[in-house]
């Protein structure tokens, strides 16, 4: 257990949670990551049967990676930094739009030990949840900025604790808009 009281069994539970939730709803998830380096990816496939809602995973580490993989325009990380709700929202909708999937989650932050600064320090992680509901062609969004504590492990495990919360939260809510 972390000091971010999560376990890998407590992950699995989210992403049982999550997928239930997918799969009663009929939509797939495509997941874009950063700092969690494919550990939301991992999670959900830890379930078994999340083929039938986890369409595909990105993990795009780096600026060029979220350029050239999502789409994710030089101006906004010129402007915002990698580390901002901005990026989160665009690395979402690029990855929906380079997949099936009709949920997707970003999450991008600063896991640590280094790399911080005083407007970005360590911990600081930011995600953004988009769903896509037929009739409606344009994505509902919802962006959050949290702060974690502990080592990068803690971090990086809190985060993708959190990014499974919002999927579930998201589907849970009527009509899947934050």
């Amino acid at each position: 257990m972390s000091a971010n009281g999560r376990s890998g069994s407590s992950l699995a539970e989210l992403s049982r949670r999550a997928g239930e939730a997918l799969r009663d709803q009929g939509l797939l998830l495509v997941t874009a990551e950063s700092c969690t380096g494919g550990g939301v990816s991992w999670a959900v496939t830890m379930v078994p049967g999340s083929s039938h809602w986890f369409d595909r995973g990105f993990v795009t580490y780096t600026n060029d990676a979220k350029q050239r993989v999502l789409g994710v325009a030089p101006s906004l990380l010129r402007e915002f930094g990698a580390v901002s709700e901005p990026v989160a929202r665009s690395m979402a909708l690029g990855a929906m739009g380079h997949s099936q999937a009709q949920v997707a989650l970003a999450v991008t932050g600063i896991a640590g030990p280094d790399g911080g600064t005083p407007d970005k320090p360590v911990g600081m992680v930011c995600f953004a949840w988009a769903i896509r509901r037929v009739p409606d062609p344009a994505p509902a969004v919802r962006t959050a900025t949290y702060r974690f504590a502990g080592d990068r492990h803690e971090v990086r495990e809190a985060a993708v604790a959190a990014a499974l919360e919002g999927v579930i939260s998201l589907l849970e809510r009527p009509g899947g808009s934050g």
